[in-house]
């Protein structure tokens, strides 16, 4: 129950709390001692300076030397055990947040998913502000965050991929140390929002020069050579200078001597002409490399702390076998850790001694001798390994629905016609101001027809339905006591605007919306439709025929949905025509000249109005007849 998830979190944001508190304590103690140490050291240094002695003064300089050292190390230590500290503060922290519907301010919005032409997401408000994407998140890789998109925005072909999904959501919500430890080490991730397209493609990518073990044995011989005789020759000219400064001979092996300076000249100059061979290709891996080489540690983590557990989910059991899949019987973890140090190594190439030694020594074709070793052992896995991560955490996200309301249900699939029923269904993003309602829809009451004043209901109760079945098919739990449904594709009309930069208005707009749905159930597809003030924006009596028309047209095809409607005329339909139409409605009541909602749904057509007095509490003066 919410009791439960709300306890739990209130005591890990408490414990948490104490241990930062106690952390801070440490690093102002640290931060002390260094500078405790720093000024007796100083103190002790001018007393033994004029003391004269020598030796005491050098055991005291390397005294003060291994302590700062010490200190800094115990600094960072005690700096990096509160940071994670304060990473699983804030997540309890947002855990209860969302538990307590404060969920709005959350940073991650997934905005960038946003998709005007989606046939039902940005309808239904499932990315942007105050929507599905930011209440649920909590994936932290830029993998994961568009796996949850797609869960959210692929319609599924089969019900027991769901059911898998639905098994594994279950385990997790059990999980919380592991979802808010995986969700932990995300959040070390430099940038979330980091495409990893590029790097999966390069992965695949082949180096035909540096796949020849030939030509890889002949450069690691040249630059072997060359280095020894280079240091050779520096040998020379850095004793030869000594002789000359300081007057002292100084006597060399003679094979040191009879080497000649032209040969490890000659050597370098033929090894800088190989450098300059394919260099941009060499050197553009290299930055691919370098480029998510933080992201790597990250990526290297995860995969590790993810390894560690045991799962009894088959649609887990199934992804944890992925990252036992490689060609060379080690974990995904082992090759990703050695990946990773190449990519550190890759990151040193800034400094100026590997740009002084780089003609002598080849780091260049060395690290990418590695780079091409490690993709042709693990370049065709790693998307594999990364997809693993993403997926877990796309679970992880819908698994906190589950554990935060463990009074929702678990959806069923049914086969045959398109059907939904839901009982005591309502919007899981409004928890204190939520109502259920219950509804069936199936033949003989294929379409829904939902009359009502303004402000009654009709809107949100439409994306009641819209965003449920869109956590059913995730794999997520609904906001209702039952729900079950056939696996449909959904279609909504419900916002529409001009686009001065289209060129369309908001008619033209919700004509176009409306032909997806007409040709989806022409070409026979199972689908649900969604509705709202269809024909807005053109005159009363276009709008009623059009509505008309349509609803007779999709009726016909075995579509199910709901229409929700100002045209009261448009409620004869049930009784006038030979269509499997069902009345519903919403309506208001007055208190003191006052006005009310419900929001209960009810049969038949409404039989309220409020645009009246709407318009006089916005100071229009309206004349009554008498």
């Amino acid at each position: 129950m919410i009791c439960e998830a709300k306890e739990y979190y209130e005591r890990r944001i408490n414990k948490y709390n104490k241990l930062i508190e106690k952390e801070e304590k440490h690093l102002k103690n640290i931060i002390m001692l260094r500078l405790l140490t720093v000024l007796l050291g100083t103190v002790c240094l001018i007393t033994t300076y004029f003391m004269r002695q020598s030796y005491i003064f050098l055991f005291i300089i390397l005294i003060i030397i291994t302590l700062v050292t010490f200190f800094g190390y115990t600094y960072e230590k005690i700096r990096n055990k509160k940071e994670s500290f304060s990473i699983f503060y804030c997540i309890n922290k947002s855990s209860m947040d969302r538990l307590n519907g404060k969920w709005n301010s959350f940073k991650d919005t997934g905005g960038e998913f946003i998709d005007e032409n989606h046939n039902y997401s940005y309808d239904l408000d499932i990315f942007g502000d105050n929507s599905l994407f930011q209440w649920t998140n909590t994936c932290n890789t830029y993998m994961g965050r568009l796996r949850l998109k797609r869960l959210f925005t692929e319609m599924p072909k089969d019900k027991d991929d769901i059911y898998e999904r639905q098994e594994a959501v279950e385990e997790l919500a059990s999980k919380v140390y592991f979802r808010q430890r995986l969700e932990a080490e995300g959040k070390r991730i430099f940038n979330n929002k980091q495409n990893l397209k590029e790097l999966f493609s390069w992965m695949k990518e082949k180096d035909k020069i540096i796949k020849s073990s030939t030509i890889t044995n002949i450069i690691r011989m040249l630059s072997l050579i060359t280095t020894v005789l280079s240091s050779v020759l520096i040998i020379r000219i850095i004793t030869n200078l000594i002789s000359f400064v300081l007057g002292i001979r100084i006597f060399l092996p003679k094979i040191v001597c009879l080497i000649p300076s032209y040969i490890p000249i000659s050597l370098i100059i033929i090894q800088c002409i190989i450098l300059r061979i394919n260099n941009e290709q060499r050197i553009n891996n290299l930055i691919i490399a370098e480029k998510y080489s933080n992201t790597m540690i990250t990526y290297k983590n995860i995969i590790k702390y993810i390894e560690k557990n045991n799962f009894k989910s088959l649609y887990i059991v199934k992804l944890y076998t992925e990252l036992y899949n490689c060609n060379n019987g080690e974990s995904a973890s082992k090759e990703i850790r050695e990946f990773s140090k190449i990519c550190e190594s890759i990151a040193s190439r800034r400094n100026m001694i590997y740009q002084i030694l780089n003609p002598i020594i080849m780091f260049d074709y060395h690290l990418n001798i590695f780079l091409e070793s490690w993709k042709l052992k693990s370049g065709e896995n790693f998307e594999k390994w990364i997809n693993v991560i993403a997926e877990l955490e796309a679970l992880s996200s819908l698994a906190i629905i589950r554990y935060n309301n463990k009074q929702w249900s678990m959806p069923k699939f049914v086969n045959g016609k398109s059907e939904i029923m839901a009982e005591e269904i309502g919007h899981p993003l409004l928890s204190e101001k939520r109502v259920l309602n219950s509804i069936r829809v199936k033949e003989p009451n294929q379409v829904i027809l939902i009359t009502g004043s303004n402000m009654s209901g009709k809107s949100t109760f439409m994306r009641t339905i819209g965003i449920n079945l869109v956590l059913a098919y995730a794999g997520a739990p609904v906001c209702a006591y039952k729900f079950s449904c056939t696996i449909m594709n959904l279609y909504t009309c419900m916002k529409v605007s001009d686009s001065l930069e289209k060129g369309t208005s908001s008619f033209y707009a919700e004509i176009l919306k409306i032909r997806n749905i007409v040709k989806a159930s022409k070409e026979g597809q199972q689908i649900l439709f969604l509705l709202d003030e269809i024909f807005k924006g053109t005159n009363s009596t276009d709008r009623h025929t059009g509505a008309m028309f349509l609803i007779s047209q999709l009726c016909k095809s075995g579509s199910i949905g709901f229409v929700s409607t100002h045209d009261l005329e448009l409620g004869k339909m049930e009784s006038s025509y030979n269509l499997n139409v069902k009345n519903y409605h919403f309506s208001e009541y007055y208190n003191n000249n006052k006005i009310y909602f419900d929001y209960k749904l009810k049969v038949g057509i409404s039989t309220t109005r409020n645009a009246k007095y709407l318009m006089k509490l916005a100071g229009i003066e309206i004349e009554e007849k008498s």
